[in-house]
């Protein structure tokens, strides 16, 4: 008999799918996500969600198609979550974390008690633009065969839902969440948004950039703070700098 994974936890694992042109892949990631005890699906800009098509693979998970978030922007499926993980199909150069799925949902976990976290694939003939990874605490690359690398958007999902699943069966949440004591609370995406674009002002009033790029600085920049996973009081400290340069 198959053991219950903790369904509170479970609970708070986001699902986003960004711009799905195939209805019949929304509705295969809504049969993966109810496989393995995943409720909380996000659509960004999806192309016939309700299609029959969409219907049709759901199969028995039409509750988690029908409660389906769908949204215009990323930055509304994810304003309010606490840690995110893009995934990538090929290695990237950009300065992010690159994790494989087992990494990537346990470093997840040890979040898990402090709010929603994110998981969020990309479209299927061009995965997410540079902009979209910015918003990612870390990426997530399946090691798939290098001579036929390509895979399916609910077939990935269907990878990362099981070793959710997996990890919480084996206990590896509280074993990860014992490891790391998170004494503050971690700062939302939105949260860290809102300070980068402080942070951006604050350096453009003091003329840092020069004839340098601001994008690539703040790129790098990004990268730096969402590696560091940082608290909300950090970014209060961080905004209260840029209040004063202001």
């Amino acid at each position: 008999m198959t053991q219950p994974a903790n369904p509170t936890a479970l609970q708070k694992i986001r699902i986003v799918l960004m711009q799905t042109s195939h209805p019949g892949n929304i509705g295969a990631t809504a049969r993966a996500m109810k496989n393995m005890g995943l409720e909380k699906l996000y659509l960004v800009q999806p192309k016939q969600p309700n299609s029959l098509q969409a219907v049709s693979r759901a199969a028995g998970a039409l509750d988690v198609l029908d409660r389906a978030v769908i949204v215009d922007t990323l930055d509304e499926a994810i304003a309010d979550c606490v840690w995110v993980a893009g995934t990538s199909a090929r290695l990237r150069t950009i300065e992010w974390p690159i994790l494989e799925p087992r990494e990537c949902v346990a470093q997840a976990l040890e979040y898990i008690d402090e709010g929603d976290i994110a998981l969020v694939f990309g479209r299927e003939n061009s995965g997410l633009t540079n902009e979209e990874m910015e918003k990612c605490n870390a990426l997530l690359h399946i090691p798939t065969n290098p001579e036929y690398s390509s895979l399916n958007v609910a077939a990935a999902v269907q990878v990362v839902c099981y070793e959710c699943r997996l990890a919480l069966l084996a206990g590896k949440a509280e074993k990860s969440r014992g490891k790391k004591h998170i004494k503050d609370a971690p700062a939302s995406v939105a949260q860290r948004e809102g300070l980068y674009q402080h942070m951006y002002d604050a350096l453009m009033q003091i003329d840092f950039f020069g004839t340098s790029n601001p994008d690539v600085i703040m790129r790098r920049l990004k990268g730096l703070f969402n590696r560091a996973q940082m608290t909300q009081r950090e970014v209060g400290i961080l905004r209260g700098v840029c209040k004063a340069i202001l």
